[in-house]
Order: structure tokens, then C-alpha cells, then sequence
């Protein structure tokens, strides 16, 4: 569930505010200590993306996924195309402050992969996936949008993976959506991101942004 320890965290503040007539004034300050400690981590969790690429990650492959070609080109000469606009994956790492229609990965279909090196071994605690505001989309749908996805932590470039967690973008929440994995991972210098459906569109799905968080594996 998105953020699901920051809405338990404000839901303990909020019950204790409701019962501060019954705790003394040391142990109400020490519970307000303990949450502005775990705001503060949390935070700087959240913070920190190892997939970003200014920072040191890569998209390493897409496996079989191919990156979705518009039919209608771009630039023609006489009739002719001669170039049809596409991004490269990198889009999906290189942490746009703004997302604008079109500035993604799309691929064809609703199935797609994404291979990422990660800017340092990691013990992932949560992804985030960004997408475009339906009330930036040109026609006010995002169905394009993925809906389920998979993350598998590797530490190789060969191996199968560990599966650390089966999550859903919901269309109609916020843009930004970042999810707790059911527990932290063990360290990991790869992630694998693989989109499963996505909100119908059937052509193509868009990727804008993907983020990895955690805490570097200490050395």
C-alpha cells in the first residue's frame, strides 16, 4: 500500500493527540521524539533514488521489450518519413522535474521490462513509480498508465531474480505512488522492473519515471 507507514505514523500522532489528557508530559514528549525520529527516516529514505541516473544508474537492457514507435512521423521530405519521434528507456531514470505528455518509454502492448544497474548495493525498502497527471493528458486519459507490476532484486546480470513485491499504479490516485516492499530486500545491484497490464490501452503503455530506495549496504 503507497506510504502505508507515513499514514500509520500520522494515525498514532493523531490518536495520541486524541488522548493526551491521559499521558504525562514525559512520556507524551517521548512519543513525539519517537515520530519526529521516524518522519525524519522515513523522509530521507524516500529521498534518495538509486535508479536516478545523474547519480550513477544505468538502464542495462529492456530484454525483449522494444520501445513503441509512433506511426505518424515526425519530420517527412516529400511524403516520405524520415523520422518518427521515440524516447530511449533512459527517460525513465533521468528524474524529469516535470512530466510533460510523450516524455516517456512507451513500449507495445501492456507487457514490458526494464533492466536498471543500480548507483549503489541496496537493501530496498520501497519503489516509486511517476506518472502523467490525467489533467495533463491531452485527451484527460491515462490508460496507458501501467496498472500491475513486478519488481525482482539480482545481483547478476544472468540470474532469475528474487520477486520482492506485486504491486498496483492506481490510475485515479496521485501521480506519484510509492509502495513498501512486504519487507525489506536483501543488498541488490540490479533491479528489474516488469510491467504485467496496464489501464487498456492496447497499443502501448508509457513509463515516466520509476525510483528505487533503500538503505546503501554498509561496508
Amino acid at each position: 500500500c503507497p506510504t502505508s507507514s507515513l499514514r500509520a505514523a500520522l494515525t498514532l500522532k493523531d490518536t495520541l493527540q486524541l488522548k493526551n489528557k491521559y499521558l504525562t508530559p514525559e512520556l507524551e514528549n517521548a512519543m513525539e521524539n519517537w515520530f519526529r525520529v521516524r518522519m525524519q527516516v522515513h523522509k530521507a529514505i524516500l529521498s534518495r533514488d538509486f535508479a536516478l541516473e545523474s547519480q550513477g544508474g544505468s538502464v542495462i537492457s529492456t530484454r525483449c521489450s522494444e520501445t513503441y514507435r509512433s506511426r505518424s512521423a515526425c519530420v517527412t521530405f516529400y511524403g516520405f518519413p524520415l523520422w518518427y519521434q521515440s524516447e530511449s528507456p533512459r527517460r525513465v531514470i533521468q528524474g524529469d522535474p516535470v512530466l510533460l505528455p510523450g516524455k516517456c518509454w512507451a513500449f507495445p502492448g501492456e507487457q514490458g521490462t526494464l533492466f536498471i544497474s543500480l548507483s549503489h548495493p541496496v537493501s530496498i525498502t520501497h519503489v516509486t513509480l511517476d506518472h502523467l497527471p490525467r489533467y495533463k493528458a491531452p485527451l484527460g486519459s491515462i490508460n496507458s498508465a501501467p496498472k500491475d507490476f513486478e519488481v525482482f532484486g539480482m545481483n547478476n546480470e544472468n540470474e532469475a531474480g528474487t520477486l520482492l513485491g506485486k504491486f498496483t499504479y492506481d490510475q485515479d490516485g496521485e501521480p506519484i505512488q510509492t509502495f513498501k516492499l512486504p519487507s525489506q530486500s536483501a543488498i541488490h545491484h540490479f533491479v528489474e522492473l516488469r510491467v504485467l497490464t496496464n489501464w487498456g490501452q492496447n497499443e502501448y503503455t508509457c513509463l515516466y519515471r520509476f525510483r528505487v530506495h533503500g538503505k546503501v549496504a554498509s561496508t
